[in-house]
């Protein structure tokens, strides 16, 4: 029996489920029968079984009779739905239909890459993956700020025979095997673009046939990035001189595909900083070219028909929300008491609301704190349909086995909606099948998305603005202290599974393994044991996201735009504990 898997990842891997393991789909022309770690763990992991309210358990019938009341009896605009995308399938947005409909305040923006999207938005108008089929073109691969191993290990073997440069503050597994790690300094990605511009234009290696054709602005552009002195940029970005050169040759007219990560997207200027990235490439001339172009955790819903998704409700940046603010709080598919950043806030946030209700399947830093907790059925036993942010194959997920814990999304919305006396839902099979029909190709077991039967940006009529202006203002690089990096761990997603509880450091610093030492920051501290590694560059330590307490360090900025969260705007002290 095939379905998806449900995991917030670029490789929505292609499922067989065979009435008791999960295995994977070697069928499926990209995820090719693999299985991450984390998926092939799922079933193993321990399971909220039984509703709680105030600590003592309850039947399921007891607990939405529960949230019915608590709902009626609070003001609708001091309610709040905090959804985030714990499982990745599309009808888990289906809570939104009565959520809205009862007058709740939703979150805008997301802790991940809203605020890089947002530069993209600016500068291209959407945002289409850059796929494994496309990126198979490619002569040239640029891994800027992505752990692959890690986040996307199934585009490993497309790459492996490609000349890869790699861009990244921390010497990741990837760049180690690279023909050039570039090794910057954190936070000056938007700094190394505007300096590959300058390198570019002194080569000549603009593309004057598509800038004229498709570009915008590139006068204001080109004094933009020639503002800044190339000595500037590169003491920024603390990077080989030599090694830069080699990278710019190994771009220039050839196929080059940039695979750009979230590592970049945790800083307040995260939009300029892909803008920028996306002007050099423009520049370049290598949108809608075969083998070109830049992909980063693309809108995989394109040219789909979706419900849930336009709603006329009030909302607040996820990142910055103060939970404090509202009777009731419904968080569902999340954990922010250890996702959110600056975790001392959200905690006393938390605390001070009225209700809080945790809906998800496992337990965790909020299921702990929630008034109310819900089971969720996980997606085996309930029909969905999930979208890749990386690639054109859309995820069909049938029901394949019955639960005896726990309530779905659609039968909660169902009743809530119900006992508010609105307007009922369609059946599951109804939306879904509206939303297949709305743009999507069929072959064999497989559906693709119709918006990638044309290469993307390749249409005569497809206009890009040049970035022309910076309202960056940080002081950060001015700050004492070491610069903080949060990546993905290769064996958890998020908070969810195996956590690696060590902070990563230089041996250089003169700590020893296994030493306790403070962490500090102006939002919090952290102690936690060491653990050396020379893949750190002097100036910075790693401690991967989902460690308990790491977003005690991090501060609640929002990003210039799109509404995202700045998890690495920070600088730590390290002391002896």
């Amino acid at each position: 029996m095939r379905t998806t898997c449900p995991l917030d990842c670029y490789d929505a891997c292609s499922v067989i489920f065979d009435g008791k393991k999960l295995k994977g789909d070697k069928e499926h022309s990209y995820t090719n029968g693999h299985l991450c770690p984390n998926l092939n763990h799922y079933l193993n992991e321990p399971r909220i079984q039984k509703a709680r309210f105030n600590g003592k358990e309850i039947t399921n019938e007891e607990a939405l009779n529960i949230l019915y009341e608590k709902l009626k009896d609070s003001h609708d605009k001091k309610t709040l739905l905090f959804k985030s995308s714990g499982n990745f399938g599309y009808m888990q947005n289906i809570t939104k239909e009565f959520f809205s409909k009862f007058g709740s305040t939703f979150t805008s923006g997301n802790l991940c890459d809203s605020g890089g999207e947002a530069g993209i938005i600016e500068g291209r108008g959407k945002n289409y993956s850059l796929t494994p089929s496309l990126i198979k073109k490619s002569k040239v691969v640029v891994v800027w700020g992505r752990n692959i191993d890690s986040t996307n290990s199934h585009l490993l073997e497309i790459i492996k025979d490609k000349i890869l440069i790699v861009i990244d503050p921390v010497k990741t597994p990837l760049g180690k095997k690279a023909d050039i790690h570039l090794q910057i300094k954190p936070r000056s990605d938007f700094d190394l673009a505007i300096l590959f511009c300058r390198f570019a234009y002194m080569e000549q290696m603009e593309d004057e046939e598509w800038i004229a054709k498709h570009g915008s602005d590139f006068d204001y552009f080109l004094n933009f990035f020639r503002s800044y002195t190339i000595n500037q940029l590169l003491d920024s970005t603390q990077i080989v001189i030599e090694d830069f050169l080699t990278a710019l040759m190994l771009i220039k007219d050839t196929p080059t595909s940039f695979l750009v990560g979230n590592g970049v997207s945790k800083y307040t200027n995260a939009n300029e900083t892909l803008r920028a990235i996306d002007s050099f490439v423009a520049m370049l001339g290598y949108f809608g070219k075969e083998g070109c172009g830049v992909g980063f955790l693309g809108n995989s819903t394109l040219g789909y028909e979706l419900p849930f998704s336009n709603y006329n409700v009030k909302t607040t940046p996820m990142a910055t929300v103060d939970f404090g603010e509202f009777d009731l709080v419904f968080i569902q598919g999340a954990n922010p008491a250890n996702q959110m950043p600056n975790t001392n806030r959200v905690f006393d946030g938390l605390k001070k609301s009225k209700f809080v209700v945790y809906y998800g399947l496992f337990e965790n830093q909020t299921s702990a704190l929630a008034d109310l907790v819900i089971p969720s059925v996980n997606f085996l036993a309930k029909q969905d349909i999930r979208f890749s942010y990386s690639h054109e194959f859309v995820g069909l997920m049938p029901k394949l086995k019955e639960e005896e814990f726990g309530v779905s999304e659609y039968n909660l919305t169902k009743y809530l909606l119900a006992r508010f006396d609105y307007p009922q839902l369609e059946s599951k099979a109804k939306y879904i099948e509206k939303i297949v029909e709305s743009n999507s190709n069929f072959e064999n077991h497989y559906i693709t998305s119709k918006s990638y039967d044309s290469l993307p940006y390749s249409e005569d009529d497809f206009h890009f603005e040049f970035i022309d202006d910076s309202e960056d203002e940080s002081e950060l690089k001015d700050e004492d202290g070491f610069y903080l990096i949060t990546p993905k761990y290769k064996y958890s997603l998020n908070s969810q599974f195996k956590t690696d509880n060590y902070v990563h450091i230089h041996p250089s610093l003169g700590y020893k393994d296994d030493e306790e030492v403070t962490i500090t920051t102006k939002y919090g501290k952290l102690n936690i044991k060491v653990k050396n590694s020379d893949d750190l560059r002097e100036d910075s330590i790693r401690i991967y996201s989902g460690v308990d307490g790491v977003n005690k360090l991090t501060p609640s900025f929002l990003s210039l735009e799109g509404d995202g969260a700045c998890f690495q705007e920070v600088k730590v002290k390290i002391e002896r504990a």
